[in-house]
């Protein structure tokens, strides 16, 4: 689902989309959140290693409220298939300068390269120190903070942003969850995955190419016209991890 600041009171209705092009992948994300207090939401991403501070590009979705409704009117009726088997996946130095903070739509948006360039964010909006090495391997991975406001059943606009990819046969969906301030190895699940993808798998296919119900002019290129849109759901306890499939 996500990485969180602080706590959050729940947390629900997470849809992802992925899409590669070239050596770059979008990722739009969408939830419904509910937080007593201003959190963070962390997406660990990974970029190519030694990209820089301007790598992501966020990109403003504040007029496609209803996104992720577009594309879920271009599959048939009824339930998506079950999962598939795509893997899982498996001391500080002093700041220099603070971080770019970008207004993105609702929100504020920073990208921060390293997990050591943490400590150039706001205090408020960083995760424990030590978490990410409980996580597993994001020791080179870059991270996309979204600032959000304290709320409940909040719904917000869909997030946006793309990055340069350190593999573009692979689609990555930011998947891991933490919600209390702690890792834990097992997270329930409730997904949706979108994609637009040469390879579909097990994934439920939409029944025109995504140019039939989306808005074009309002994706600012980060779905291609003519390609179809690929669907799966991902629900239930599973470990807690990041998800890719094959691009």
């Amino acid at each position: 689902m996500c990485c969180f600041s602080g706590p959050v009171e729940e947390v629900s209705g997470t849809k992802i989309f992925g899409r590669i092009d070239g050596d770059w992948q979008y990722i739009v994300y969408e939830m419904k959140f509910s937080a007593a207090e201003e959190v963070a939401m962390v997406l660990p991403i990974p970029v190519t290693p030694g990209s820089g501070e301007q790598a992501v590009r966020f990109i403003n979705f504040e007029d496609y409220p209803d996104f992720f409704g577009d594309l879920d009117a271009l599959f048939p009726r009824g339930e998506a298939p079950a999962a598939d088997d795509m893997s899982l996946s498996d001391d500080f130095c002093e700041p220099v300068q603070v971080l770019e903070v970008q207004e993105v739509g609702a929100f504020e948006a920073s990208f921060v390269p390293t997990i050591a360039d943490f400590v150039r964010l706001d205090p408020r909006f960083r995760l424990p120190e030590g978490i990410w090495s409980e996580l597993g391997d994001y020791q080179d991975f870059g991270f996309a903070v979204f600032k959000l406001a304290a709320g409940r059943s909040q719904h917000v606009h869909p997030m946006a942003f793309s990055f340069p990819t350190r593999d573009p046969k692979t689609v990555f969906f930011p998947t891991v969850h933490v919600h209390d301030e702690k890792f834990h190895s097992k997270a329930q699940f409730n997904h949706q995955l979108y994609c637009q993808s040469d390879s579909a798998l097990t994934w439920q296919e939409s029944e025109g190419v995504a140019s039939r119900g989306v808005d074009m002019a309002k994706v600012q290129g980060v779905v291609s016209v003519e390609g179809k849109c690929f669907r799966q759901f991902l629900s239930g306890l599973r470990d807690n991890a990041d998800y890719y499939r094959a691009a």
